[in-house]
């Protein structure tokens, strides 16, 4: 691995849990990781861990095979050869945009350092706007400055933490794309931090999901959203909802029983004695339920979001159970009419039904006399 985080703690004195608790992760070379999770969740302070603006408290970090930080040992963030691209640019708005890039290669001689500047400045499409100011700039355009300037002294390890905060939905997605095509160009290695988890999508070549300090997954987005490790990474990930439901073998199959009809059929799914009584709750995303007029099963429609090519309904089942559905946006039908849905899954994701005493989901056991097949996960808090 280039960048190995191994078992990585930081703590306050003045906090009662870690603020990053036994995080481990790494990223080859060229690859761009992202870390993403709700306000609060740790995901900043490790990328400044990382960066050595913060002391760790246990565990390790490791670039290019070196150890940079742990509990005895803090290399200095300016001898880590890191760049950064932070929320507001922290752009000098007196000086000119070759200026603003040119600013940490005052080591090279003129003629090289203005050679670099006018790479990084075609690189990030900006060839032209070299004598320009940053006030005279867009938002997007400002933010390609401050990546040029970040990728000009050839960082090993690009770190952003937020870039795209400050600029609207749109441009937020298609200026990740652009700058996934940059550090893909370039062959940096780069780890970005975002709670937006469409910007995770279009730039990340693995994803990390935290949650209160923790990291609950690591992978690359297919998995975190078919194969999601926690019931967490499930809900923050896309959008679906936990349904009870039990397993049966029928006539040599495992058989889903839910409240949208009974799954059959399906390549991922533990054998009924997995759990106890073959009761278990079932990871229903908006794409495996589908609006059909015919179905016998029907819900009311309790809300609904216009997406353009479609409404995400989120629908009510007659035994009070909820779902939620992508539908076409040319079925318009309003909040409080019912339709017919019946489900479309081609794996089951399955998690131990949620305890009533303490509210954990741990409560069943596998079980011991019958192997699962190897492409399922059971999930488990970690």
């Amino acid at each position: 691995m280039f960048l190995d985080v191994v078992q990585l703690q930081v703590s306050y004195p003045d906090r009662p849990r870690p603020s990053v608790d036994r995080v481990s992760f790494g990223l080859q070379a060229g690859e761009v990781g992202v870390l993403i999770g709700p306000s609060g969740c740790g995901k900043t302070t490790l990328l400044r861990a990382v960066a050595g603006l913060e002391h760790v408290s246990a565990g390790d970090i490791r670039l290019a095979q070196k150890v940079v930080s742990s509990a005895t040992q803090h290399v200095a963030p300016e001898s880590r050869r890191i760049g950064m691209v932070f929320q507001d640019y922290a752009l000098f708005p007196h000086l000119s945009v070759h200026d603003n890039v040119s600013f940490g290669l005052h080591h090279l001689p003129r003629v090289a350092r203005d050679a670099r500047v006018r790479e990084v400045l075609a690189l990030v499409g900006l060839a032209s706007s070299a004598q320009r100011f940053p006030h005279e700039l867009s938002g997007g355009q400002q933010q390609r400055v401050a990546l040029a300037r970040a990728l000009a002294p050839q960082p090993q390890l690009l770190l952003l933490d937020e870039p795209f905060s400050n600029l609207d939905v749109e441009l937020r997605e298609r200026l990740a794309l652009e700058v996934r095509g940059i550090l893909k160009e370039a062959q940096t290695t780069a780890l970005f931090v975002t709670h937006d988890q469409m910007e995770a999508f279009a730039i990340g070549d693995v994803i990390g999901v935290m949650s209160e300090g923790r990291l609950h997954q690591w992978d690359d987005a297919y998995t975190l959203y078919h194969r999601p490790a926690t019931r967490f990474v499930a809900e923050f990930i896309g959008h679906g909802v936990f349904t009870p439901a039990t397993l049966r073998e029928e006539n040599g199959q495992v058989v889903v029983h839910t409240p949208v009809g009974d799954l059959t059929d399906v390549s991922e799914c533990p054998l009924p004695c997995t759990f106890a009584s073959g009761e278990c709750d079932v990871l229903l995303r908006a794409d495996d339920i589908v609006h059909d007029d015919h179905a016998p099963v029907k819900a009311e429609i309790i809300r609904k979001a216009f997406r353009g090519s479609e409404f995400l309904y989120t629908l009510r089942l007659k035994t009070g159970e909820t779902v939620m559905a992508h539908v076409p946006s040319h079925h318009d039908h309003t909040v409080g009419e019912w339709i017919g849905i019946r489900a479309e899954v081609d794996h089951v994701v399955t998690f131990n039904r949620a305890c009533p005493i303490n509210g954990n989901d741990l409560c069943s056991m596998p079980c011991a006399a019958h192997a699962a097949p190897q492409s399922v996960r059971f999930m488990e808090k970690p």
